[in-house]
C-alpha cells in the first residue's frame, strides 16, 4: 500500500507541473508585451523618458573636468550696483546676523553685523543696502538704516 501512495503523489506532482507549464504558456501567448524589450525605457537628450533607443548622432561628449561637483546653488545674477530698499525681517542681536526683505521683490537676503554701516539695526527697521555674491547666494552689504 505504501507504493500506491507514492505513485499517486508522483502522478499529482507531474500533473501539477504540467498544469503550471500550461498556465505559463497561456500567459505568454495572451500577454500584449514583447518581453524585456517592451519593458525598456530610455532617456532622450532632453532628459525625458521615451520608449525608443536614443539617436547616436545626438550624443554629446562631456569631459570629466567640466562636471562641477560642488554644492553651491546657482542664483540669478542680480543688479549689485544700485542701492536697494528693504525692511529688516529678522535680526539676532546675540549672534549678529539677520535677514532683509526686499521692498520690491519680496526676496530675503542674509546680512551680518559687519555689513552694517552707521547705527545698529533692529527687526522692523527700514534699510538701504547693496547686494554681493556670498558663498551661499546673494548677501546684503553696506546696510544702513533709513529714517
Amino acid at each position: 500500500m505504501a507504493t500506491f501512495n507514492k505513485k499517486e503523489r508522483e502522478k499529482k506532482k507531474a500533473k501539477k507541473k504540467k498544469d503550471k507549464e500550461m498556465k505559463k504558456m497561456e500567459r505568454k501567448e495572451s500577454s500584449p508585451g514583447g518581453g524585456l524589450d517592451a519593458m525598456m525605457a530610455y532617456v532622450d537628450e532632453n532628459g525625458n523618458l521615451v520608449d525608443t533607443p536614443p539617436d547616436p548622432s545626438k550624443k554629446k561628449e562631456i569631459k570629466a573636468e567640466d562636471i562641477d561637483l560642488s554644492q553651491t546653488r546657482t542664483v540669478e545674477e542680480e543688479d549689485t550696483t544700485t542701492e536697494k530698499l528693504g525692511k529688516v525681517d529678522y535680526y539676532n542681536n546675540d549672534k549678529g546676523y539677520g535677514f532683509i526683505k526686499d521692498a520690491n521683490s519680496e526676496e530675503r537676503y542674509f546680512f551680518h553685523v559687519n555689513a552694517v554701516s552707521g547705527a545698529l539695526v533692529n527687526s522692523g527697521d527700514r534699510v538701504s543696502y547693496s547686494l554681493e555674491k556670498g558663498p551661499k547666494g546673494m548677501v546684503a552689504v553696506g546696510v544702513s538704516k533709513k529714517h
